[in-house]
């Protein structure tokens, strides 16, 4: 692991980090946040993952939470959507290749050299955490945007033992039955729609998977609600897994850092009552 940059903010230290991946066989960037602490303590770890044609900079830089972290002890860790590098594969469409990885591993060329976010996510990058940093992994809450809320709802629920907490902000819920799902799914797994069960939250909840509780934040106003992000899916789910979700529709906010960083203390306090 190397240091690409530390910064004090709020008690604490803003990191970014750089790591050759054994999943994606390129160099992965992410950043902690560590607040400062007792010798020998280890805190709890709060994962944040990142929507379409974002990296780790944009929670970091525009999401608000190293203040109110620093104050309940909270490590936040936010992982790239993707593998990136000139021999990596692209696309020009902004909703597939770098900064597309939908947290998904790729089972189709050329994807599946690179494309294994899924293994990244629940078990590269972890070991490394524990190893680097005084992070008490019992004690886990993950939570993300749109594509990333996606990532962090579907994650726990394939690992309901590893997280304590999840929660989203206008996560894509079902990506089996939207545009931005459809092609992404159709392209790193293939069109034999039964391997798009696991990457999808409805799908997975309607196959068995449990989780204690889900906290969902929704603007009324965001562009994307109707087409791609549908949560009353994730709604009638639950209600039917007897899965307690809460789904606050904040009235006038859109699909952006600004409404993100408004509620941002919200889901950071919901995160640590329960780790």
């Amino acid at each position: 692991m190397e240091t690409v940059s530390t910064n004090r903010s709020f008690g604490g230290t803003q990191g970014v980090y750089s790591h050759a991946s054994s999943r994606t066989g390129t160099r992965m960037t992410f950043a902690v946040y560590l607040p400062d602490h007792d010798k020998g303590a280890k805190l709890p770890v709060l994962w944040y993952l990142s929507g379409l044609t974002c990296s780790h900079a944009n929670v970091m830089e525009k999401g608000e939470y190293r203040e109110l972290a620093s104050k309940l002890g909270l490590v936040v860790i936010a992982p790239d959507t993707s593998p990136r590098g000139q021999d990596v594969p692209d696309d020009s469409a902004y909703d597939m290749g770098q900064g597309a990885g939908f947290y998904v591993d790729a089972t189709q060329e050329p994807w599946s050299e690179h494309f294994r976010m899924r293994s990244y996510i629940e078990q590269e990058l972890p070991t490394l955490i524990a190893e680097q940093f005084p992070v008490d992994m019992n004690r886990q809450g993950i939570f993300g945007h749109s594509m990333g809320g996606h990532g962090a709802l579907t994650i726990a629920l394939r690992n309901p033992e590893r997280y304590r907490s999840v929660s989203a902000f206008a996560p894509i819920v079902a990506p089996s039955q939207c545009p931005w799902g459809k092609k992404a799914l159709g392209r790193y797994l293939g069109e034999h729609k039964a391997a798009w069960r696991d990457y999808d939250a409805c799908s997975l909840v309607e196959d068995g998977a449990r989780f204690p509780e889900i906290l969902v934040d929704q603007g009324a106003a965001d562009d994307f609600l109707e087409e791609q992000l549908m949560p009353q899916l994730l709604v009638d789910a639950c209600a039917k897994a007897e899965i307690p979700l809460t789904l606050n529709m904040r009235e006038g906010y859109d699909h952006s850092y600004f409404f993100i960083s408004t509620f941002m203390n919200d889901h950071l306090r919901w995160h640590a009552d329960r780790l």
